[in-house]
């Protein structure tokens, strides 16, 4: 059947009450990016809906950016549709009370004095060309470091690919560490073999993808950097293309997460004119695989016991590194593995067979 047609028929297909059925919190602890910076002007209110919260970002009077709870305390109208920046603080269309950076109300017309009220909201940090916010109950404990390539003069611009899909953040994660996907989807020749290396709130996954890309064998290594639930660094190597891809994944609401991904291509450093043609044929053959993997998402179900073959340990491993990010004395589900007779756990250490 051609790819296209079947895409259209997994389109058609009901959905399956299961695939909204997480046991896990559909925001995880964490710094996620809500902008690209460009896309945050000065003067300008940008409406953004993540968390399953409408959210409005903006500039202060020193430039800083600002995500505050998008509707006004007072009665209820949404900042973003209609409001305005004056004077570093953002105004409601309907009454014009203002409110800073910090959420704090600052004025509000014919009010004898301001009224103590709040623009709920985020920490926030911007560098690399994006706009961080970290959600959770308490003060960020660690930050995203920044990303070289976004201001490397050697890197293109990148590419912006970003799309949703009804799946938890978390499985959009384990993809990198799904090692037989790598065949089905990405044309590897064999399942991937990779190097796990968990640190508190950062991870690294390194590995080899063999693949053939317009009829020539291509032999990259790749070093996969994890900044907490949302932000990840992939660094690939190769003979022919050199490539960052940044992997940003951000919940929406209860039911759908967003994916942007910013390729930064480097720049060949003989033939810098070959960069839009690099970037041609990466679009090619890339984008495609990425729209597959999402039409596969939005239809697949959470497993909290996935029957695993002996060398697929990257979802496992995964999945006890991403624990932290959830409120404490959550369970975490042991995983089968056809290391073990059928319906046992395997004879590890403890916990060695928990997912």
């Amino acid at each position: 059947m051609p790819l296209r047609r079947r895409h259209d028929k997994l389109a058609a297909l009901p959905r399956d009450p299961r695939a909204d059925d997480y046991p896990m919190p559909a925001v995880p602890y964490g710094w996620y990016a809500v902008l690209r910076s460009a896309e945050l002007r000065p003067g300008r209110v940008v409406s953004l809906h993540y968390f399953g919260r409408a959210l409005v970002a903006f500039r202060g009077a020193d430039g800083r950016p600002a995500v505050r709870d998008a509707h006004c305390p007072h009665y209820g109208a949404h900042l973003g549709a209609g409001g305005k920046v004056v004077d570093g603080t953002v105004e409601c269309p309907f009454h014009g009370w203002r409110f800073g950076p910090d959420g704090r109300c600052v004025q509000a017309p014919f009010a004898h004095r301001v009224p103590k009220v709040s623009l709920g909201g985020f920490p926030v940090r911007e560098h690399s060309g994006l706009v961080f916010v970290h959600a959770g109950p308490d003060d960020p404990s660690w930050e995203v470091p920044e990303i070289p390539e976004a201001a490397s003069r050697r890197f293109a611009r990148p590419i912006d690919d970003t799309c949703r899909a009804r799946i938890h953040v978390q499985e959009m994660r384990e993809n990198i560490v799904d090692e037989s996907h790598f065949h089905f989807i990405h044309g590897q020749s064999e399942p991937l073999v990779q190097d796990w290396r968990p640190d508190g709130p950062f991870a690294e996954a390194r590995g080899r993808i063999r693949r053939r890309v317009l009829g020539r064998d291509i032999d990259n290594t790749f070093d996969a950097f994890m900044y907490g639930p949302g932000v990840m660094v992939v660094r690939t190597h190769g003979p022919v293309l050199s490539l960052t891809a940044v992997a940003l994944t951000t919940p929406v609401d209860e039911r759908t997460s967003e994916m942007r991904m910013l390729y930064y291509i480097r720049k060949p450093a003989r033939f810098p004119f070959l960069t839009p043609a690099l970037k041609a044929v990466f679009r090619t053959q890339a984008l495609g695989e990425v729209r597959e993997e999402l039409r596969i998402w939005d239809h697949k179900i959470h497993r909290p016991h996935p029957v695993l073959l002996p060398h697929e340990q990257g979802i496992k491993a995964l999945r006890r590194w991403y624990a932290q990010f959830y409120p404490p004395g959550l369970p975490l589900a042991p995983s089968r593995d056809l290391t073990s007779p059928a319906g046992t756990r395997g004879s590890g250490p403890p916990g060695s067979d928990q997912a």
